[in-house]
């Protein structure tokens, strides 16, 4: 009986290990694809449901004016990110966990800017991605943009058990979570 409730205790680590070390390496993978504008690949390790209820070619279209637009080109500064990971939650059958990163990202402007439009950008780059630590270059006619980025990983039965994330830098994808996941969960996650 005691082996039995040992293998079953170091049965229950080792899949908890696994899921742990599956969650790092496909955190750096949507990492690294949003490092490389891999928008496919975003797409792929977007929340299932999400992409589905926007619409795939739609939400690869969104993902594009987000990096690349008429306005601005983003970019994200930093290779690597050193990933901050809360415990992982099992909530009604799923797994969720909230990553936290220092991403600084700079945003570079088609149109030259003036001082008075560059400070309208200002407030609103900060407005946008929730810091203070906003400084325009002018020769560069681009903002270093420095914050905390926050994504989601969940793993469930849509998912084929893989983890898949939310982007809350995206208010499309916050929101989506919103709509998505019921407000006792969005609580018990501190979201």
């Amino acid at each position: 009986m005691k082996q039995l409730l040992l293998l079953l205790l170091i049965s229950g680590y080792s899949t908890y290990s696994q899921s742990v070390a599956a969650l790092k390496t496909d955190t750096q993978k949507m990492y690294e694809a949003n490092f490389l504008m891999d928008f496919e690949t975003i797409v792929s390790l977007s929340y299932p449901k999400m992409v589905e209820n926007y619409g795939r070619e739609a939400w690869l279209e969104q993902i594009e004016k987000h990096y690349e637009n008429d306005e601005f080109r983003l970019r994200l500064q930093l290779e690597t990110v050193p990933f901050q990971y809360s415990e992982v939650k099992k909530i009604e059958g799923k797994s969720f966990c909230v990553i936290t990163c220092r991403n600084p990202i700079r945003y570079f402007f088609e149109t030259k800017l003036t001082s008075e439009t560059a400070t309208i950008k200002t407030i609103w780059l900060q407005e946008v991605n929730k810091t203070k630590e906003v400084t325009f270059e002018p020769k560069r006619n681009s903002f270093n943009v420095r914050k905390t980025t926050t994504m989601l990983a969940v793993c469930d039965e849509t998912t084929n058990n893989k983890w898949t994330f939310f982007n809350f830098d995206d208010e499309k994808q916050y929101q989506a979570f919103r709509t998505l996941f019921e407000e006792s969960t969005q609580k018990e996650l501190g979201l």
